[in-house]
């Protein structure tokens, strides 16, 4: 049991450096937990759809687990926190897109800790390590490409659904990646690290845009910048 307790170690970790990146307006605590708690949701909601069918490993890696997991977890931000007053910018759509992301992965990581204690327990300190630098921050990132769209998709006049399409899309896609390398062995290891630095630049470059976008963002009037405003939410 104290290794599925273990396993929501990284992901709690995460979503801190997730929350403190929104310098602008930071979310309320108490609703970046409840979007945790969302993304809990959305795992048991994964495996209930899952249990009538038997893939092969293989397809339900590379295919079948990153469509549905990347729809769940958007469901939930779609249908929970997509029209809460406290969604007031595009950042926030990262935010909270990484908090049901790491919920999701927080659960998940530990029923796989559980499972590699009781069946390969030699290997277990090398994969809490693993797990935790790559694959639970992975879920972030990929969650996180599809937040930027939702947040621009809610903000922006022309309302082009595709933006969130290509969004959700794209995520899912590098899910897809992502799982296959980790499944083709230990000469992908190079690849997969190669993928996580290109979508951390993708993320970041994705928050400076969403920050630069924002209503509370500091403008600047003949070259001299207004001092940065940072709003607490209740």
């Amino acid at each position: 049991m104290h290794y599925i307790l273990l396993g929501f170690a990284p992901g709690l970790y995460w979503l801190w450096y997730f929350y403190q990146r929104d310098k602008l307006e930071p979310e309320p605590k108490k609703l970046i937990f409840v979007s945790y708690f969302l993304g809990i949701l959305s795992a048991a909601l994964v495996i209930f759809i899952n249990m009538p069918f038997k893939l092969n490993y293989f397809v339900g890696a590379v295919v079948s687990a990153p469509i549905l997991e990347e729809l769940a977890k958007f469901l939930m931000v779609w249908a929970y926190l997509y029209r809460n007053k406290n969604f007031s910018e595009p950042m926030d759509g990262i935010v909270y897109a990484a908090a049901v992301a790491l919920g999701f992965a927080s659960i998940e990581n530990g029923l796989y800790l559980f499972r590699i204690n009781q069946q390969a327990q030699f290997l277990l300190p090398n994969v809490i390590l693993i797990r935790a630098l790559l694959s639970v921050p992975a879920h972030a990132l990929f969650s996180g490409i599809w937040g930027y769209a939702l947040g621009r998709y809610k903000f922006d006049k022309k309302k082009n659904r595709f933006t969130v399409v290509y969004g959700l899309l794209l995520a899912m896609l590098l899910h897809a990646l992502f799982n296959f390398l980790c499944l083709i062995g230990i000469y992908s290891s190079f690849g997969l690290l190669i993928l996580v630095a290109v979508m951390w630049g993708i993320m970041n470059k994705k928050i400076a845009k969403a920050e630069t976008a924002s209503p509370y963002a500091p403008r600047s009037f003949m070259g001299w910048k207004k001092k940065r405003k940072i709003i607490k939410k209740k």
